[in-house]
């Protein structure tokens, strides 16, 4: 039995990875980390967990937890985990980080777009960015995992076939992306105020949105090439949910047959990403809930344009289920032990 430690259990993505693990039959939660709940019964903060678990919120204390347990999730803000990161911590126990923290490896592009002074960058270079589908032989003996962003995953999923096969010029690329208010996080804030938001749409952290690097490295990394992306994100009234919807140009002309059979040759065999029928295009609601990423394309002849499609459930795919996914791979078991949640509906 493997036993797991969260530091942030009481965010959005630290209760979704209590709700996944406690539904995990290789593992046992033993610490429920929370700097704003201290000594409180963890049913008393979510309802839902009411005699499911009588767990008392603990601190974090990650040098102690260290010693108990196997694997340490931190779904903490930016910045804490790696303050909290070290060689002794990482010689006792495997560490996935839900934060940014170890995701871009250029220390002084993340200071600049996240405004944070990095704490620990000798272990940015070690750091394995935890994308499952693309990183998978790396992951499996990895001490420090980068869990992937929210956007980053939903984006680079519906890209990276194309872009490791040069087949669109990556100079043209563009992401339009939507995502639920929980993607905020659980923090108050005017702006995700049910008032605020309800009966609108609005675009936020245009050109300036910290996600940007990331997908721009994971791109370069697939492609080969310095990529430079526009990215936009909107924010939409429903709880959980990211829609990205990219569009690029052609490297050639290609037929539907050709681009499916890409696809299908990086995402046969992939459990959780669903390459979809022919005019079929990815809906947030079919993935809610689950660890499924669902992707599609459509070829535009009269602009020589591909447009890209994915939709995934931004708490789960997007953060929490993708951090299991990951801790899957690091401890043998079947890649999908645990995560076999049908999307809800409706």
């Amino acid at each position: 039995m493997v036993k797991a430690g969260i530091i942030g259990s009481t965010g959005y993505a630290g209760q979704e990875l209590v709700r996944i693990l406690l539904q995990h039959p290789g593992v046992e939660i033993v610490w429920y980390g929370s700097r704003s709940y201290i000594d409180k019964k963890y049913s008393s903060i979510f309802g839902n967990m009411f005699q499911i678990t009588d767990s008392t919120c603990m601190g974090e204390d990650i040098e102690e937890l260290a010693g108990q347990a196997d694997v340490i999730f931190t779904a903490t803000p930016q910045g804490l985990c790696s303050s909290l990161v070290s060689e002794e911590v990482l010689s006792r126990t495997k560490v996935i980080d839900l934060s940014a923290d170890f995701r871009i490896k250029d220390v002084a592009k993340y200071e600049e777009w996240y405004g944070i002074k990095h704490q620990s960058p000798g272990f940015i270079e070690e750091a394995v960015y935890g994308l499952c589908e693309a990183n998978r032989e790396d992951i499996k003996n990895a001490r420090l995992i980068a869990n992937p962003g929210c956007f980053p995953t939903c984006t680079v999923l519906s890209i990276y076939p194309l872009a490791k096969e040069g087949l669109i010029d990556m100079d043209t690329v563009i992401v339009d992306a939507k995502s639920g208010v929980s993607g905020a996080g659980r923090g108050a804030k005017t702006a995700n105020l049910y008032c605020e938001v309800n009966e609108s749409i609005k675009p936020y952290g245009v050109a300036v949105h910290r996600h940007t690097p990331e997908i721009e490295d994971q791109l370069s990394y697939a492609s080969g090439k310095d990529v430079i992306i526009n990215f936009t994100p909107h924010l939409v009234p429903m709880n959980r949910g990211i829609l990205a919807t990219s569009y690029a140009k052609l490297a050639g002309k290609l037929s539907y047959n050709e681009v499916k059979a890409v696809y299908d040759k990086y995402y046969g065999k992939e459990y959780f990403v669903r390459v979809l029928d022919e005019n079929v295009f990815p809906e947030t609601r079919w993935t809610e809930g689950s660890n499924f990423v669902d992707v599609n394309f459509k070829i535009d002849e009269r602009t020589g344009r591909i447009i890209m499609m994915g939709a995934i459930d931004n708490v789960v795919k997007g953060a929490a289920g993708q951090a299991v996914q990951n801790m899957n791979i690091m401890f043998g078991f079947e890649e999908n032990t645990g995560l076999k949640t049908i999307p809800m509906f409706p």
